[in-house]
């Protein structure tokens, strides 16, 4: 940050203190127009930007694009809220949920010298105007959202429902923090927005922010008008108290009768605010706090134009985006929109040299109390790392790979508690999940503190206080939500869903992968904690659930986005999860999804081969197969607990009744690793993936995902039609944990068979095998109808090394249903 952007809130305060404002609200009503005026003329205009002279269709962009209409309120709130910064000294965070008010936001943060300090070349005098103007929407320019490039923005509002769980994540631990969050009406209709009034149940103010919701119904979507637009007063007051806020009605059309009465409920939502955490910081938190919020009604495309060839724009759907179109080519229009520009006199608003006004410029905050260089807004004053214990901690003694079973979360959980104990004093790390936590197996939390929630208690709580810090609510969106906003601020956290359900916020995570994408381009935005989602009750498990939690697509969802952001991880067992975790829980900047099932499963790797395997990404188990230094005939490769479980199952058989046949095992842990090293930062060079995989031999791929999804990281490598993959392909129902495997032809069988079929060269006992695979499952298919259970063989079976020849330990391979393992 430019040191310019240091001086602190008392610095501040003082000079506001000092300057004041007058009781009459000309000034503020020239500053407004004067954002106003930046707006229109980013919109329109590629020269001429103050109007030196009359406007001529050359000074016109190409190509308009931009949202008028919301515009003039988010400049109006914004002027506002500058004033109360300044008689209050409050840290206030700006949250622009109507997202194509960008035009707004950009200029007020240039009247307020914010975007200069971070952009030097856009200077506060007529060059500087010139640049701000044409580089809004036009190649190599800014965006038409409030993006990653919009100083003081942790928000884009590109897609809508997400200003007010962002603005509530925000909040939470920044006890001196005050997120204005303004809420469009065409927004307020959307599922995610609607599940976000929700918050004072979860806000604490004893230890937390607030977040001032500012409703903004100017009636209009883009074409129709909106649903809290059309209601009443009364309607939405009580909307919004159901929900635990204290609306306070602001409407009119009459500047000089708005700007009072928005001053007024601003100050009194403000002092609202500060009586209540004062409150709970000195007596303790007694319940859920009336928090203040207010409903703005303006006209939609306030102080533009009224009328555009005899048709009504102001106040209607017509001003949502540009109301005058076509202006190069139709006079009439051009000279309206001079009128339109020159209404706001900017003669009077920019001196000679094109520098704001001095007694307006005077109406900006200074310092970090600039709402566009809040640090907040940027990762946080300081972005600290959170201090892990020790792995070891935490790891598994896993002894003979494969004959140890263990709910792979639990010591995930017992990490997690610890970084909640060892965060006490400085609170920076929450974990959110959607009512699940137990069953996720990440109970162990709350030995450290309790599930979130302000109502009232009930004799049968468990775990839940006002005090607790685990986030659980009914919602994926507000779970992903809450914790970006948290993230985006400068703090830690994880996201814990069951796998099917993490799609309902998939769009969420797009999003939030395309804020990182372009925040990374950025020199002046710091690096931000890593969106950390964990994805458990996995397809393969939820077989008690039945088809509806049964889908791995969240995977597919973030492999199509920039390789520069994701990361996929598929640990196999505790130990692996613990190096995953700790990897993922330090990085900055990235989009992590890690994919472990919460139930019972086979534990492989010691603490310090897990370390290895996940620095790797992928290896070569060379305990599971046969071929040791030697090349294979077949490679079996797995992704997935699951995977990796049926995988070493199937080698199994392979070794113990062809071993003859050269057998290698890899397991993947780091999906990335596939693609080839220019296509994504974590591919394997040529060597590495050619020493895992060899140069030409078959590959049986057991896969925790759609098939399609593990082809398309392989293009590229050469001869990737060696790649014969089973994985998951929309089979399933309520059955017992193999059926699902063997209903997705993914089982050991399958992959026995899979391989047998893909030998280059006759092998003794390859028929014997087939038979015997082909007649195991039909015998699972009578078993489990009959006995509503796995077979023993498959249910009690353990990795233990291959013993080969023609007699098992249970006799033949094809006469006892025992002989896959030991009962």
């Amino acid at each position: 940050m430019n040191s310019s952007r240091e001086p602190g809130p008392q610095a501040s305060k003082e000079r506001a203190a000092q300057a004041g404002l007058p009781d009459t609200w000309e000034l503020l009503g020239r500053y407004w127009d004067a954002a106003n005026y930046l707006t229109v003329a980013q919109i329109y205009l590629q020269e001429n930007a103050l109007l030196r002279r009359p406007l001529v269709a050359e000074d016109i962009k190409p190509r308009l694009l931009g949202h008028w209409g919301t515009s003039p309120g988010l400049s109006l709130i914004y002027a506002h809220l500058n004033r109360l910064i300044n008689k209050t000294g409050a840290q206030a965070l700006f949250v622009a949920g109507p997202g194509h008010g960008g035009p707004a936001i950009v200029a007020n943060v240039y009247l307020e010298g914010t975007y200069t300090e971070i952009y030097p070349e856009i200077t506060p005098d007529a060059e500087g105007l010139r640049r701000l103007v044409r580089q809004f929407s036009t190649p190599g320019g800014i965006p038409s959202h409030v993006g990653p490039p919009t100083p003081g923005s942790i928000h884009e509002g590109g897609e809508l429902g997400y200003s007010l769980m962002h603005a509530t994540g925000a909040a939470l631990d920044n006890p001196e923090l005050v997120v204005a969050c303004v809420v469009g009406d065409g927004e307020a209709e959307t599922g995610p927005l609607e599940g976000s009034w929700k918050a004072p149940a979860f806000l604490n103010p004893a230890r937390d922010g607030a977040v001032l919701p500012i409703l903004h119904l100017n009636g209009w979507k883009i074409s129709g008008p909106t649903v809290l637009g059309r209601q009443s007063d009364d309607q939405v007051t009580a909307l919004l108290r159901a929900h635990g806020w204290d609306p306070v009605i602001v409407a009119g059309s009459d500047p000089s009768l708005v700007h009072p009465q928005l001053a007024q409920a601003l100050e009194g939502s403000l002092a609202r605010i500060r009586k209540i955490q004062d409150l709970a910081r000195t007596r303790g938190s007694t319940g859920p706090a009336r928090w203040p919020a207010i409903v703005l009604r303006t006209p939609k495309g306030w102080t533009g134009p009224a009328v555009v060839d005899g048709i009504q724009v102001e106040g209607t759907f017509r001003a949502h985006q540009v109301p005058l179109s076509g202006v190069r080519g139709n006079p009439a229009h051009l000279a309206q929109l001079e009128a339109w520009l020159r209404s706001y006199r900017p003669e009077t608003l920019f001196d000679d040299a094109g520098r704001l006004a001095p007694e307006l410029a005077a109406l900006a905050p200074h310092g970090q109390l600039r709402m566009g260089a809040n640090p907040w807004a940027d990762g946080g004053p300081d972005v600290a790392p959170l201090s892990l214990r020790p792995l070891q901690t935490y790891a598994l003694d896993v002894g003979v790979p494969g004959s140890v079973k263990h709910e792979t979360t639990k010591p995930l959980g017992e990490m997690l508690r610890d970084i909640y104990t060892d965060t006490a004093d400085d609170p920076r790390f929450r974990l959110f999940c959607p009512d699940e936590t137990n069953s996720n197996r990440l109970g162990a939390v709350f030995e450290a503190t309790d599930r979130c929630l302000m109502e009232d208690g009930a004799e049968w709580d468990d775990h839940v206080s006002p005090d607790g810090r685990v986030m659980e609510v009914l919602s994926e969106h507000l779970c992903q939500g809450w914790l970006e906003g948290y993230l985006l601020t400068g703090r830690h956290g994880f996201f814990a869903s069951y796998e099917a359900f993490a799609m309902v916020s998939a769009s969420m995570t797009v999003q939030h992968v395309k804020w990182l994408q372009h925040a990374r381009e950025l020199p002046w935005r710091k690096p931000v904690p890593s969106l950390n989602i964990l994805l458990t009750s996995t397809c393969w498990r939820n077989d008690h659930n039945g088809f509806s939690h049964q889908g791995p697509g969240l995977i597919d969802t973030v492999l199509s986005l920039s390789g520069s952001v994701v990361r996929v991880y598929l640990p196999p067992d505790s130990n692996t999860l613990l190096a995953a975790a700790a990897h993922v829980l330090a990085s900055r900047d990235y989009v992590n999804l890690v994919v472990v099932d919460k139930q019972s499963h086979p534990q492989y790797l010691n603490l310090d081969d897990a370390r290895a395997h996940a620095a790797a990404g992928a290896s070569v188990w060379r305990w599971a197969g046969n071929a040791g230094q030697d090349e294979p005939d077949i490679v079996m490769a797995c992704a997935g607990d699951v995977p990796t479980e049926e995988t070493l199952a199937a080698a199994w058989l392979l070794q113990r009744h062809v071993p003859q046949l050269r057998v290698r095992v890899v397991n993947i842990m780091d999906l990335l690793v596939l693609p080839p090293r220019d296509v994504h930062p974590h591919g394997l060079p040529d060597t590495d993936f050619e020493a895992l995989f060899t140069a030409d031999r078959d590959v049986v791929v057991a896969w925790h995902g759609y098939a399609r999804a593990f082809h398309q990281l392989l293009h590229g490598r050469p001869n990737p039609g060696r790649f014969h993959v089973r994985g998951y392909n929309e089979q399933g129902t309520t059955t017992t944990p193999f059926d699902m495997v063997v209903a997705n032809r993914m089982s050991r069988y399958h992959l026995a068979l899979e391989a047998l079929d893909r030998m280059h060269r006759a092998v003794d006992g390859a028929d014997v095998l087939r038979a015997h695979c082909q007649e195991m499952l039909a015998t699972h298919h009578v078993y489990v109808r009959k006995h509503l259970e796995d077979l023993p063989a498959i249910r009690d079976w353990t990795w233990t090394p291959p013993l080969p020849g023609p007699d098992g330990p249970d006799g033949s391979p094809s006469n006892n249903e025992g002989e896959d393992g030991h009962e």
